[in-house]
């Protein structure tokens, strides 16, 4: 199990266009906000991905830099970048499952075509999204076996702002006894 204030697992990706991301070299002043999505077929996350596309640049702001990372190819991943305007927020695909798996993302298998008529691949993770930290830390998490009811990126700015201001740590590190 993931926990904060713990090392976060390997991740080196390919994008769209800004070359291979590897967190190992990410140097933002905060935190590296990475999005794990479902992929292509999923509505909701288009629009979700179309929130944090808007809300990037406030995250840079506070020192966060962005990722959307899914087990899709380069093409479907082509197709949301596209479909959600990707202009601020980088694009990763071809996330293998092992690596889903170390991050704590749930694993789902296909039902067919999805309510705007895409192919489900036929396993693919549910979303994730984890702050991490220059260091390489885990400073929060959210990890979901649906794709509904996810958190706020405007709410986000909003808390990392007080993160800021008052040197909040990470919490839910604790993993003794109860």
């Amino acid at each position: 199990m993931l926990v904060p204030r713990t090392t976060a697992p390997t991740l080196t990706i390919n994008t769209l266009q800004h070359g291979e991301f590897d967190l190992t070299r990410e140097n933002p002043s905060l935190m590296t906000l990475v999005c794990f999505y479902r992929g292509l077929h999923c509505p909701v996350c288009g629009n979700y991905l179309k929130e944090l596309e808007r809300t990037t640049s406030a995250l840079v702001e506070r020192g966060v830099s962005t990722i959307a990372i899914s087990s899709d190819g380069e093409d479907r991943a082509r197709q949301m970048a596209d479909k959600i305007g990707a202009h601020h927020l980088r694009i990763g695909y071809g996330l293998p499952l092992t690596v889903a798996r170390q991050w704590g993302l749930y694993i789902s298998s296909s039902r067919g075509k999805t309510s705007i008529g895409i192919e489900e691949p036929e396993l693919f993770s549910e979303p994730g999204v984890f702050l991490i930290k220059p260091d390489q830390t885990v400073y929060w998490l959210s990890v979901q076996s649906m794709p509904f009811a996810r958190p706020n990126f405007a709410e986000m700015v909003q808390a990392l702002d007080f993160v800021i201001k008052n040197d909040y740590p990470a919490r839910g590190e604790y993993t003794g006894e109860v």
